[in-house]
C-alpha cells in the first residue's frame, strides 16, 4: 500500500471528490427509498392512516479538541411504514489517532494524523419478510490512503430468501468483475469470514462482499470500483424491495423478526471495526449507533 498522492497523474482533489460521492449516492439511495415508501399502499399489515416516511438529516460537527482534530456529517434517518428504520450517514472527519490506536491503522505508525470520508447505511424493515440490509464504502487517509467498504444482505428467514441473495450476490460479482475477475471470491470470503458471531458460530446473513485497505496503486481504479459497489447496492437493494414488500406476516413473524435483529445488535456491539472506529476518532455517537434496529427483543 503506498500513498496515492505519490502517483503521477494524480488528481489533486481526490478527497473532495470521494466525498462528493459518497454524498451524491446518499442522495440517489434516499430519494429511492422514499419512492418506495410511496409504493407501499394497501397491505394487510399496514394501518390505514399510515403515512409514507421521510427522511430527516440532522447534521453534526466533530469538536476541534486539542489535536486540532474536526469535521461532522450528516445523519439522515426515515422512520416509516415499509422501512421501520434506515439511516444513511455520511461523513468527513480529520484528526490524530490516539497511540494505542495507531497500531491498529497502516501508515500511522510516525504520524498519527488521519482523513476519512465515506458513507454508511444500514436498514431496517417493518416486514419479517424484506430482508435487512447494510452497506458503506469510504476512503481513510494517513501517510498511506485506501478505500474499504462492501454491503451484506441479512433476511429474517434465510432459508426462504435464497433468490434474494442470488440477486443480491450477482449485482455485486458484476461491479467486482469489471474490476477483476479476483475480486468477487475473495470478497465474498472475507465478508463471510468478517460477518459472522463466533459466540453464537453462525453467519450474520447471506453475506455480500467486503474490502479493506484496497490500494492497487491506481486511484481511478481504486474509486471507480468503490463507485461501482455503492451503485450496485443502490440498484439492486429496492429491486429485493419491491419482490417481498407485499406479502402479509403474521404475529409469530414479526416475534421471529425481532429475535433475529439481536444479532444486529450483537455484532455491531462485540465486532464491528466500523463502530470501534467512530468511537475511537470521537465520531458521533448517535450516528455511530444508527444501525441498531428500533425494537428487538432476547428469547
Amino acid at each position: 500500500m503506498i500513498p496515492y498522492s505519490d502517483q503521477h497523474p494524480f488528481p489533486a482533489d481526490y478527497q473532495e471528490q470521494a466525498r462528493t460521492w459518497f454524498q451524491a449516492l446518499r442522495d440517489d439511495i434516499c430519494r429511492s427509498f422514499e419512492e418506495l415508501e410511496d409504493a407501499f399502499t394497501a397491505h394487510p399489515n399496514l394501518s390505514t392512516d399510515a403515512e409514507a416516511g421521510r427522511f430527516a438529516r440532522k447534521d453534526w460537527t466533530r469538536d476541534g479538541g486539542p489535536n486540532g482534530s474536526g469535521g461532522g456529517g450528516t445523519m439522515s434517518v426515515m422512520k416509516g411504514r415499509l422501512f421501520e428504520k434506515v439511516g444513511v450517514n455520511i461523513s468527513t472527519v480529520f484528526g490524530t489517532f490516539s497511540p494505542e490506536f495507531r497500531q491498529q491503522i497502516p501508515g500511522t505508525a510516525e504520524d498519527g494524523s488521519f482523513w476519512a470520508s465515506g458513507i454508511s447505511l444500514v436498514a431496517h424493515m417493518r416486514s419479517p419478510h424484506v430482508p435487512a440490509v447494510h452497506m458503506n464504502t469510504r476512503l481513510i487517509v494517513t501517510s498511506k490512503a485506501w478505500f474499504g467498504g462492501g454491503a451484506d444482505l441479512t433476511p429474517m428467514f434465510p432459508e426462504a430468501h435464497g433468490d434474494d441473495g442470488a440477486i443480491f450476490h450477482r449485482a455485486l460479482q458484476t461491479a467486482c468483475d469489471a474490476q477483476d475477475a479476483g475480486y468477487y471470491p475473495r470478497f465474498k470470503e472475507w465478508c463471510d469470514t468478517y460477518f459472522y458471531l463466533p459466540h453464537r458460530n453462525e453467519p450474520r446473513g447471506l453475506g455480500g462482499i467486503f474490502y479493506d485497505q484496497h490500494n492497487t496503486g491506481s486511484w481511478a481504479r481504486d474509486f471507480a470500483f468503490t463507485q461501482s459497489v455503492g451503485q450496485a447496492f443502490r440498484d439492486v437493494y429496492p429491486e429485493i424491495v419491491r419482490r417481498n414488500m407485499g406479502k402479509p406476516w403474521t404475529a409469530e413473524e414479526r416475534h421471529s423478526q425481532l429475535i433475529r435483529r439481536g444479532r444486529y445488535v450483537e455484532f455491531n456491539l462485540l465486532y464491528d471495526r466500523g463502530t470501534t472506529f467512530g468511537l475511537k476518532t470521537g465520531g458521533n455517537t448517535e450516528a455511530i449507533l444508527m444501525s441498531l434496529p428500533p425494537e428487538v427483543i432476547w428469547p
